[in-house]
């Protein structure tokens, strides 16, 4: 079955390293896409703000373009919904370009518009870092690589220009990614946007209580708005107290919560694929089919289509101009 993946770093990595988009030894290449039936992936520029500036983000989108171009006979550029439609009919994969903090505008809304012109269609708010746009739910220390995963920030959302920022993205046709973004943040989105926005690698915070999860009430209004959460495949957002490996089955449990909760429409895929370090049971993008088969005890056809894909292609159907 064809899948759409909501967020992965790999052209963040293939950028830092010089390596290709057809075959290389990360979660996600051409070759592994095609095995494993990828429909979209969108491809996150992440830029990690207290090491790295806003040209980071730019001469990563030139490589990521330069890759589309040397396998052009493969994967196409989507800018619009219609794109992916038609690159799917004449047998192509699509790829959909998106930021990881979206700080890298600098403090100045135009630069939105230069990202929308560049390519890009959903931003992530924040990472790990305030940056303001808004605060994360937890903070990594810089030297120690630790943090409290289980940190929830109910109080500190969007500020004045995190807003204007929300709303320049509905404007111009951009969808807007809450994962990594505090509590308080979210609910700040839901009250300031109209349009369904995603979470594009989290999970449920019931069955595994760190704070880069939804809980019940979020995955309720994010269903609510028409949004859907990508599921993250990051082992310690799986299972509790968990770094080392990330099962199928914990991936399945993830989906049944949400959908439970939320509905079976408000359910999607967000791997972060080459964003995360741990072992996976299923290694890497070419083993997608592991999923659908182990979803099939639990739900319908028509029900693992939503899941796999028809969830966010209605979301982008609707946001993407």
């Amino acid at each position: 079955m064809k899948y759409v993946d909501m967020h992965c770093d790999t052209i963040t990595s293939l950028y830092r390293s010089e390596g290709s988009l057809l075959k290389n030894e990360l979660h996600i290449d051409l070759e592994k896409m095609k095995k494993g039936e990828c429909l979209l992936q969108n491809f996150a520029i992440f830029t990690f703000i207290k090491r790295q500036d806003s040209s980071f983000a730019y001469k990563a989108i030139d490589y990521y373009y330069e890759q589309l171009k040397a396998n052009a006979d493969k994967i196409r550029p989507v800018f619009k919904y219609a794109d992916i439609e038609e690159n799917d009919r004449v047998g192509y994969m699509n790829a959909m370009l998106t930021l990881e903090d979206g700080s890298v505008v600098d403090g100045e809304l135009d630069n939105i518009n230069r990202f929308y012109d560049l390519g890009v269609r959903m931003i992530g708010l924040t990472w790990n870092f305030e940056n303001g746009i808004g605060y994360p739910n937890f903070t990594p220390d810089l030297e120690s690589h630790e943090s409290d995963l289980y940190q929830v920030n109910t109080k500190d959302g969007l500020t004045d220009f995190g807003i204007e920022y929300v709303r320049r993205m509905e404007e111009l046709g951009m969808i807007v990614d809450v994962s990594h973004l505090s509590d308080a943040g979210f609910y700040d989105v839901l009250k300031y946007t109209k349009k369904p926005f995603v979470a594009s690698h989290s999970g449920a915070r019931s069955v595994c209580g760190v704070a880069r999860n939804l809980d019940d009430d979020m995955i309720r209004k994010l269903a609510e708005r028409g949004g859907v959460t990508g599921i993250n495949y990051c082992s310690a957002f799986i299972e509790d107290h968990n770094e080392e490996f990330t099962s199928i089955q914990g991936m399945v449990d993830h989906i049944r919560h949400i959908a439970k909760v939320g509905g079976i429409d408000c359910v999607g895929l967000g791997s972060d694929f080459d964003g995360i370090d741990n072992k996976l049971e299923i290694v890497d993008c070419s083993g997608m089919q592991l999923l659908y088969e182990a979803l099939k005890p639990y739900f319908t056809e028509e029900e693992i289509e939503k899941i796999f894909y028809k969830n966010v292609l209605r979301v982008y159907k609707e946001v993407l101009a």
